[in-house]
């Protein structure tokens, strides 16, 4: 479901190259896209920006794949399955936050090993990636968690009432719901999802969300690409440089206390991409792998987009 957004960007020149993106109207890459709007960081990169918000995850996967839009955010995983399915996407990096084990305060869980014989709650299903790194981690150590603890699935925000009523002892979820959590108090990271990967010898700082457009589009505008990309690294620096923007974006953010609303800056700041080095696009590939993609049959190298020297 398309909405419409109320922006006011009515002024913004029409001889500028459009570049439509897919954004979830309270998703965290809208306050990114926002803000770079706000600033009139795509028309000083010679392009203008065109936000479609919409409702839930599905329809932004739709608009993109039906060409209704250039580009919307995804998951790594997405933009393999579609690949695999022939249809490959330039990737653009967006986040490097997986999400996080949140427990409470007083727990004794501190480690992968302290989750066996546990109640977990898991967001989105036995094949998200935190919970596929999860369990490749804790077989490493000789741990089975299909077997050594009691695993329900849910949606997020059911996860945090489950965990708040002691229904469950852990949740594996996605990081601003676990940001809130904190910023409530009583609730604690146990261990991130970086943490996983170092463990699993990845790099901690890999970009699993980003921006992705049909190789086909990409190719045809090349252009287009490097300056949406460059808007973004300057998008990302200021938000990270100056805390003073985030006091606009604070209605996208949700209705929430000063503590809530520092947790999810600082979780988005704290997600911000390294450099897209040849080592980084090649542990992007080594993650595909472990979380089961076919390595004969990964996206290639040249679908992560890299900026220009």
């Amino acid at each position: 479901m398309l909405l419409s957004p109320d922006n006011g960007y009515s002024s913004e020149p029409a001889d500028l190259p459009v570049v439509t993106i897919s954004v979830l109207q309270f998703g965290t890459a809208h306050w990114e896209l926002d803000h770079l709007q706000h600033r009139k960081l795509d028309q000083q990169n010679g392009y203008r920006l065109d936000l479609k918000l919409v409702a839930n995850l599905p329809a932004s996967r739709l608009a993109v794949t039906s060409g209704s839009v250039d580009g919307a955010v995804a998951d790594l995983l997405w933009a393999q399955s579609r690949f695999t399915a022939g249809t490959p996407y330039r990737y653009v990096p967006f986040s490097s936050q997986i999400g996080d084990i949140v427990v409470p305060e007083t727990s004794a869980v501190r480690s992968v090993a302290d989750l066996a014989g546990k109640r977990i709650g898991v967001a989105g299903g036995p094949d998200s990636k935190g919970w596929v790194l999860l369990n490749r981690v804790a077989a490493n150590q000789g741990i089975d968690l299909s077997k050594d603890a009691r695993v329900q699935y849910a949606a997020p925000p059911l996860l945090n009432q489950a965990l708040k009523r002691g229904q469950v002892d852990a949740i594996v979820t996605y990081w601003h719901f676990s940001a809130r959590l904190r910023g409530e108090g009583g609730w604690r990271s146990a261990f991130g999802m970086a943490d996983l990967l170092g463990a699993l010898d990845l790099d901690p700082n890999l970009p699993v969300l980003g921006y992705v457009f049909p190789e086909a589009w990409a190719q045809q505008h090349a252009g287009l690409i490097e300056s949406f990309a460059r808007s973004l690294q300057q998008t990302k620096a200021e938000l990270a440089g100056e805390p003073s923007h985030w006091q606009r974006l604070r209605p996208l953010m949700g209705q929430s206390t000063d503590a809530v609303f520092e947790a999810l800056r600082d979780g988005f700041v704290a997600g911000t991409p390294a450099p897209m080095t040849a080592q980084r696009r090649a542990d992007l590939q080594r993650l595909l792998v472990l979380t089961g993609a076919d390595a004969g049959a990964l996206m290639p190298e040249e679908l992560f987009y890299r900026s220009r020297p």
